[in-house]
């Protein structure tokens, strides 16, 4: 009986990894441009921009589709091209400038290797989930850290929140040293794992949709904190929160973090988080 349950696992394990083979040997014929130093910063800044274009056609839209009004946060507000525009330049400036040195150096280094293989779907699943929990926790503390300290705030969150209200290009509107740090955790937890890459690939394009959702403004009925049972998931409108109110909802993504420290609130909370606003004001 033993013997037939481990055979049964591991024709399991072979068959959730035949069903990402083709997936990974498509990717693998462009091996060449996929190992150069190249393809981290444009596959990060077409995923990006890829994501936020839709949510930049409903802000355009807006003004003359009253029903999507109803799913924006702040139904008055659309971004301006004077506030879209420096943002989009702005992370195309730190990709190339900043980010594709410090990839071009670290391919110097340890150039990619491809495995043939595929990794198997649960292993690849896990990976993916246990590496945004810790990129939850890592920057639910730096950012905790970087509204309580007023000369971390002021020298580099402070641009973050130049936007009151907050849109999809406005994600990654940020000093660098919050790009370097968010890009570090992001590099470090895959590490960790060993993740394969195409685990690493998943991992990205999740966290980049998050993040822009986040920023988005929009909270439709499919949005992901409406379908993430329990309220473990803070979503668009928790983030929302956070950019109005300043001292609560520090997490990124998940909820567990702020209800720990008592700095959780919801839209129809009526009593303010544990840091009070008057203390952020005076940080601004």
């Amino acid at each position: 009986m033993g013997y037939h349950n481990r055979s049964e696992l591991q024709d399991l394990g072979c068959s959730s990894q035949l069903l990402l083979q083709p997936l990974w040997d498509t990717l693998r014929s462009g091996e060449g441009f996929a190992r150069s130093p190249f393809f981290p910063v444009v596959f990060s800044i077409i995923t990006y921009v890829g994501f936020c274009l839709p949510f930049v056609v409903l802000d355009v839209l807006c003004p003359w589709v009253p029903m999507l009004r109803r799913y924006k946060i702040h139904p008055d507000f659309s971004p301006s091209a004077r506030q879209l525009l420096p943002c989009l330049g702005q992370t195309l400036y730190q990709h190339l400038v900043f980010v594709f040195p410090v990839t071009l150096l670290h391919w110097a280094r340890s150039p990619a290797l491809l495995p043939r293989e595929a990794p198997e779907l649960l292993h690849l699943l896990s990976h993916v989930l246990i590496c945004l929990l810790l990129f939850d926790t890592e920057i639910f503390a730096w950012h905790l850290v970087h509204h309580k300290v007023p000369w971390l705030y002021r020298t580099f969150h402070k641009v973050h929140h130049q936007n009151a209200s907050s849109f999809a290009l406005a994600t990654q509107y940020m000093s660098v040293w919050e790009l370097f740090s968010l890009t570090f955790f992001d590099v470090l937890n895959v590490a960790m794992l060993q993740c394969h890459p195409l685990t690493i690939l998943t991992f990205h394009v999740v966290n980049i949709w998050l993040s822009v959702e986040d920023h988005s403004g929009y909270d439709f009925p499919w949005s992901t904190h409406r379908l993430v049972p329990f309220g473990w998931y803070g979503g668009v409108a928790h983030h929302d929160l956070h950019h109005s109110q300043f001292n609560c909802n520090f997490a990124p993504y998940f909820t567990h973090w702020d209800k720990m420290l008592g700095t959780l609130r919801s839209s129809g909370s009526p009593e303010p988080c544990t840091l009070h606003l008057t203390q952020e004001k005076k940080q601004t």
